[in-house]
């Protein structure tokens, strides 16, 4: 039992200079005056209307691009052709593979590409593939460099949880079978590591009312009760410039934040008084908290 304890000290505190490492690079891309737009979506369909609102986002003249990034996907060769298959009906613009293997991560001619890109599109599968793949490589300075330039970056499913500088993983840390949801409300069992950190004040949860992913999302919150926490369910996106939020999309976005009267008993469970609570629907908009 102490060894196991030690460990998980251990990965707590890699966890935590990891973190700290992203945050170091998030201040120096400068994306806090970014002119770019985040486009997140929940994961599931993509609708007609979404992947229209998507590129009115982007606003792309006739010469610019798309980027694909699809090393969340075991196959991202699939990925691409069904994402390229649902753009092009609305998209005249080249859509383009960039599959950022080891291999192919230094890149000289990929890399400029990403960061003149108009349009970066992450696909879904699993965000600590993605975050393998780029985080401490120049692919993660590309991708802010086109963010801080004025590129739109979407994401899908595992694209969405990447977009926060605290990304949820979905693993549970005190149980090692995984659910879809968690299925306590207790402290130290969400696992949290480094994200692109584009998003910095926020949390993002996906797939989450069709997943009732509530209790993950509540266990965010308690980690970090001073961001703003919010689940995005399936065929529905937010998208972000700045401090401002806008839903597009078929279903919901749920908000927490600003949790009162926080606290761990002795058997780790989390409680609290109150928080603030909304359910936002497609045109809706709303504003996030300073970033902290």
């Amino acid at each position: 039992m102490l060894y196991i304890r030690i460990m998980n000290v251990l990965k707590q505190i890699v966890t935590s200079l990891m973190l700290l490492y992203s945050l170091t690079l998030t201040a120096q891309s400068g994306n806090v005056t970014a002119k770019g737009k985040l486009f997140i979506i929940g994961g599931g369909g993509r609708p007609a209307a979404l992947l229209q609102s998507l590129l009115a986002t982007a606003a792309m003249d006739k010469k610019d691009y798309v980027v694909v990034l699809p090393m969340s996907s075991a196959e991202p060769e699939t990925s691409y052709y069904y994402f390229k298959a649902d753009l092009e009906p609305f998209c005249k613009n080249t859509i383009v593979n960039f599959n950022f293997t080891p291999a192919k991560v230094n890149d000289k001619n990929w890399l400029d590409s990403l960061e003149k890109a108009k349009l970066i599109f992450i696909t879904g599968g699993d965000q600590d593939r993605f975050m393998d793949a780029v985080l401490n490589t120049p692919v993660y300075h590309a991708i802010h460099t086109a963010y801080t330039n004025g590129a739109t970056i979407a994401g899908t499913s595992a694209g969405a949880a990447v977009m926060s500088k605290y990304m949820i993983t979905g693993r549970e840390l005190t149980d090692t079978v995984y659910h879809s949801t968690f299925r306590k409300i207790q402290n130290e069992n969400i696992e949290i590591k480094p994200g692109l950190g584009l998003l910095t004040n926020a949390v993002i949860d996906q797939h989450f009312i069709a997943r009732s992913r509530y209790n993950r999302l509540l266990s965010a919150l308690a980690r970090y009760p001073m961001l703003t926490c919010i689940g995005i369910d399936e065929a529905t996106a937010i998208i972000v410039y700045k401090n401002k939020v806008r839903v597009s999309g078929l279903s919901q976005v749920i908000v927490m934040g600003k949790p009162e009267g926080l606290a761990i008993t002795n058997t780790k469970l989390i409680k609290l008084k109150d928080l603030h609570f909304s359910i936002y629907t497609d045109g809706d908009e709303f504003t996030l908290n300073s970033i902290q």
